[in-house]
């Protein structure tokens, strides 16, 4: 992503960023009302109708990410995402993004694992012109070596500041590759800089026209606009672009976790300790019974969800020795999903009593499960996020993109709060068990040390 943007999304999974994807899921049977339709080359079209400010979002999703890069070309996705801004036949270097500013707008991308954004918001009258931008280098656009060389540059500067530079970042890179034995969410969305280094243009010619082609892309305009009326500019920019026949790409599944290890990095730039937990759990796209991703969103509510979840009300305010503690479940992309612990020692409580402190919460959930109370209120918490969800004028278009982008239905993200509604008791203590009481695990621990250093 280009500088300076927030960090990037994927699977680098924090407590603030588990809080944004739960309000990020959140939608309720007809909370959108979103209209769609399917273009003639295969892309696919969302529109969702508000009308309390003559504003609109404009966003292009591709169905492609880090996980998507061929094997010793890490990066290559998010370095594309970059070089997008480049310019087209028609469009200078930097113009794109001028354009917008000089209407009033703003823009700007970003690059998961799991998919590719570029998003605009302007006043509605200015919707066509955006779409003749996004479409002009959906189908044009130039990657030249001027360009390139520099913003490697750029990206290079951007890994040093974002992982290189900061501990937790580290250890958060090295604890992946831990976790993931078969599947690409080992590699850095950023990618490994010796790769970075050795890319060149022609890598970014042949990841553009393999991934950027409507076909393979989802354009969802939400704000104050009319369906029918994005229907037809659609079909007048993006529909004239032709599509392309996708690469294959194989279902890569995991292989059961069955030892532990612990993953430690030492820092003198780390000022609080901290250790998190890192279990195996279905995600909703490869789960065979999808009702478990949603009994695990609740499991992670019941358990670190906020301050009145387990974890946090018995580590932190009953007995004291912990200044943070939660847990997460991060189920929401196309490839294997997490179920994650984390605490933070109080001052001078020692980190392993604050593990010790942390299991101790877990053996009770599986020695005597959770109650109905705290299921009920964890799929209140859930539902009431999901009540402001079209509150926001940008946010359906993100929480829509994101959800189709990685495999949901538009129906499926309309439901979504319908079908938390459903989860029993039985069901959250059923994966607790299954997930939680499972023997491996990754644990990865934060300290401070004059001499920075892995061990594995």
């Amino acid at each position: 992503m280009r500088l300076p943007f927030i960090a990037n999304l994927g699977k680098t999974i924090t407590a603030s960023m588990l809080l944004w994807g739960v309000t990020l899921w959140s939608a309720q049977a007809e909370i959108y009302d979103a209209k769609q339709m399917v273009l003639d080359n295969g892309m696919q079209v969302v529109v969702v109708e508000n009308h309390r400010a003559p504003v609109v979002t404009h966003m292009v999703w591709y169905r492609v990410g880090a996980m998507d890069e061929p094997s010793g070309k890490s990066g290559i996705a998010h370095f594309l995402e970059h070089l997008m801004f480049k310019g087209t036949d028609t469009v200078a270097p930097g113009e794109f993004s001028a354009t917008v500013a000089r209407n009033g707008g703003q823009d700007n991308a970003f690059t998961s694992q799991d998919y590719t954004a570029y998003f605009q918001s302007v006043a509605s009258d200015r919707l066509e012109m955006v779409m003749k931008l996004e479409s002009d280098r959906m189908a044009n656009l130039n990657i030249a070596e001027d360009q390139f060389v520099p913003e490697k540059q750029v990206v290079l500067e951007e890994r040093s500041m974002r992982t290189d530079n900061d501990p937790g970042s580290i250890l958060r890179e090295q604890a992946a590759s831990a976790f993931y034995r078969n599947h690409p969410y080992a590699v850095p969305i950023i990618g490994w800089r010796h790769e970075i280094e050795a890319l060149q243009v022609q890598d970014a010619v042949n990841f553009y026209n393999a991934y950027y082609t409507p076909n393979n892309a989802i354009l969802v305009v939400s704000g104050d606009v009319g369906a029918d009326a994005v229907f037809d500019l659609a079909k007048k920019y993006y529909g004239a672009i032709p599509s392309r026949a996708l690469p294959d790409r194989p279902d890569l599944r995991e292989p059961p976790l069955l030892v532990s290890s612990r993953v430690t990095y030492r820092d003198d730039r780390v000022r609080q300790p901290s250790l998190s937990i890192r279990k195996q759990a279905p995600s909703w796209v490869q789960a065979d019974n999808k009702a478990d991703a949603y009994a695990l969103e609740v499991l992670g509510q019941v358990l670190g969800g906020n301050s009145t979840s387990r974890l946090y009300r018995s580590l932190v305010i009953d007995q004291g020795i912990a200044i943070s503690a939660g847990s997460w479940y991060d189920g929401d992309g196309r490839g294997p999903g997490m179920m994650g612990l984390y605490v933070s020692p109080a001052q001078d409580v020692p980190l392993d009593k604050a593990e010790a402190a942390l299991r101790a919460q877990v053996d009770l959930v599986l020695k005597e499960g959770v109650t109905q109370d705290e299921v009920t209120r964890a799929i209140t918490r859930i539902q009431d996020s999901a009540a402001t969800a079209r509150d926001s004028l940008s946010g359906p278009a993100m929480n829509i993109g994101r959800a189709l982008s990685v495999g949901y239905s538009l129906d499926d993200v309309e439901t979504w709060p319908d079908k938390i509604g459903q989860v029993t008791v039985d069901q959250v203590n059923e994966v607790a068990r299954r997930v939680l009481g499972a023997p491996g695990e990754v644990v990865d621990i934060l300290l401070p040390k004059s001499d920075a250093e892995v061990t594995q």
